[in-house]
């Protein structure tokens, strides 16, 4: 097939990159990351998650973050709304605050969806079944993620047979768009062409996505291999935030600037501006008080002398 001509970047940076960091964050960065992001040029931004903050303390500030934003027009903002709690909160604010879209997510292992949440698979989806139903009945689209689609801390090799049977699940309630997450990074071009394939036989092209953590040094290849299918939607990480908790020192998510650097070189559109990409990565990596994870940060800071500094700029 032929490449694309254009992909579009969910920047996962804000809500899935941030979560994992054991410093608190104050919300006035988190606000910051989005406006420098929606100024590169994005225009998939993954901004919050309404969870437990028992659970995950650093989303606590979900919706001052949510208001907060100066909304860009184009720009699309995105939550993780796990259950009918999380999409009531993510919808208590006014209505000019609220999500375009909301994120519901289950794992392809059963393992992994045991360990973590205490019920199967089909368990963890129909419980998603009236978040679907409220968020359409508001006017949200709705967005699955299936984790573990490669590969589980818990059970190791998952197979793609497993990731079809989830994607039908998600497709039987309601969802419109299916992401296929890597989530500890093991998984290698052609394990990722049958996870894809299996998605791509559920929901149509323009709503299947991939989401790729370089725990191993594969998602580029594997995002490679998803662009030869036709696949044009991806997430990734600005800076490479994100650590994965299941993969000791893993790296995490993508970083969009590396992303970007291929995409471009390969001639493909994304509508992103690569050096304000790296002015955002380089400035959130400052305020968490480290360098960027993206080679391409690092490098391109180096050719402007900056290698392990980000630019002094004042928060908003």
């Amino acid at each position: 097939m032929k490449l694309p001509e254009q992909v579009t970047l969910v920047d996962v940076g804000p809500r899935d990159g941030l979560q994992n960091e054991a410093q608190p964050v104050a919300a006035v960065h988190k606000i910051e990351l989005v406006h420098r992001l929606q100024a590169a040029g994005c225009t998939e931004i993954e901004v919050t998650s309404f969870v437990s903050p028992k659970w995950v303390p650093q989303m606590a500030d979900n919706a001052q973050v949510l208001a907060g934003i100066q909304r860009a027009s184009g720009v699309r903002y995105s939550v993780l709304t796990p259950n009918m709690k999380g999409l009531e909160a993510a919808l208590a604010a006014p209505r000019a605050h609220w999500p375009h879209e909301v994120v519901v997510f289950a794992a392809a292992s059963e393992a992994f969806s045991q360990r973590n949440i205490n019920c199967s698979i089909a368990q963890s989806v129909e419980r998603f079944a009236p978040v679907v139903a409220a968020a359409h009945e508001a006017g949200l689209k709705v967005r699955a993620a299936i984790s573990c689609a490669v590969g589980c801390p818990y059970q190791g090799e998952v197979s793609a047979d497993e990731v079809e049977r989830v994607a039908q699940l998600m497709k039987d309630i309601g969802v419109d768009h299916c992401g296929v997450a890597d989530t500890i990074g093991v998984g290698t071009p052609l394990r990722v062409a049958a996870a894809m394939e299996r998605a791509l036989k559920h929901f149509p092209l323009h709503e299947v996505s991939g989401h790729f953590h370089d725990t191993y040094g594969q998602a580029l290849a594997n995002i490679l291999v998803c662009l030869e299918m036709g696949i044009h939607v991806f997430d990734s990480s600005i800076a490479g935030l994100g650590g994965c908790p299941y993969a000791k020192g893993a790296t995490g998510n993508v970083a969009t600037e590396d992303v970007v650097f291929m995409l471009h070189g390969m001639g493909i559109e994304t509508g992103l501006d690569l050096h304000a990409l790296v002015d955002a990565g380089a400035w959130i990596s400052q305020v968490l008080g480290r360098a960027p994870v993206s080679r391409v940060s690092r490098a391109l800071l180096a050719k402007r002398g900056l290698a392990l500094e980000a630019p002094q700029v004042a928060s908003a």
